[in-house]
């Protein structure tokens, strides 16, 4: 008789249950409808019913929406997004391991970089594409004075993918880099780094093979919210990266413009790089652990 009452639901369990329910169909469904009607066939519209199922709409897709460069976009948000990855990883972990001491002005520094959480994303894009505006007038002023004519006539702008975009996305990656790395090394037990340094290894060494395949799940983790954050990043892409778009960019362009379910196609490929990355993730986060577990005490 206890066991079953031990095993009854709480009064309040369907109730939350549903709302869950609820929240989850709210959440993903949007993203399913968009994957279904991608794959209509020849004559389906952006609505139900379904009209045949095809791939159809990923061929057309493939060959190019009009003038837009649907490849070419694609390239540049995977390098863009490789590119954040790689800086938020580098400097979040480096940051981690200077916070650990005290820095003078390091509060100030702290609230500075988190800063630009709490900014409209619109407002910083903007910021950034002004910043490297009045580089460019500044420039233009020094090769002027300086009668470079040739270089003034080939000088185009500072605004681009590798530079204003970069930073701009930065802004947006590195805090939440930051914030894990100041959360992991505040749990971190220095009695290991003492360890390996009473047995001869040099800061390098105690680095590489200690502190670092302790953190190395955090690390990954914070790779891949570099990436993922970079590559649906529109806000802050906007107005900070040039003549150029990225794939984010051209699929908010399309909307207006794209009537077919290629937009559709589209939006699912976006998405399953996403999951894709995601997954990879999650398979090299299981790999460093089983590995953990294999190495000698």
């Amino acid at each position: 008789m206890q066991a079953r009452v031990s095993d009854a639901r709480a009064p309040g369990f369907w109730p939350l249950a549903i709302v869950f329910a609820l929240f989850v169909l709210f959440l993903y469904g949007p993203m399913l409808t968009i994957f279904v009607l991608s794959f209509q066939g020849p004559d389906g519209g952006l609505t139900f019913p379904l009209r045949g199922t095809s791939l159809h709409w990923f061929r057309a897709l493939a060959e190019g929406l009009g003038t837009v460069d649907i490849a070419g976009a694609f390239r540049r948000s995977l390098m863009l997004g490789a590119v954040v990855m790689a800086c938020t990883v580098v400097l979040s972990v480096l940051a981690g391991l200077a916070f650990r001491k005290k820095l003078r002005g390091g509060d100030a520094l702290f609230y500075v970089t988190v800063a630009s959480l709490i900014m409209p994303s619109i407002i910083v894009s903007l910021g950034i594409g002004l910043q490297f505006r009045l580089i460019d007038t500044g420039v233009k002023n020094a090769l002027t004075a300086l009668g470079a004519e040739g270089t003034l006539e080939n000088y185009g702008t500072a605004l681009g993918l590798l530079t204003s975009a970069l930073g701009a996305h930065l802004t947006w990656t590195l805090p939440f880099g930051l914030l894990i790395m100041f959360a992991v090394f505040n749990r971190f037990n220095p009695a290991y780094e003492e360890a390996a340094r009473d047995l001869g290894a040099s800061p390098w060494q105690t680095f590489r093979h200690v502190v670092l395949p302790l953190i190395g799940p955090s690390v990954v983790g914070i790779g891949m919210f570099g990436f993922t954050l970079s590559w649906d990043e529109i806000a802050r892409t906007s107005q900070a990266i040039g003549d150029v778009n990225t794939l984010p960019l051209e699929l908010q362009g399309l909307t207006s413009t794209v009537t077919t379910p290629a937009i559709y196609a589209l939006g699912t490929v976006t998405t399953v790089v996403s999951f894709l990355v995601m997954g990879l993730t999650a398979g090299l986060l299981v790999w460093l652990r089983r590995r953990q577990k294999r190495s000698p005490a």
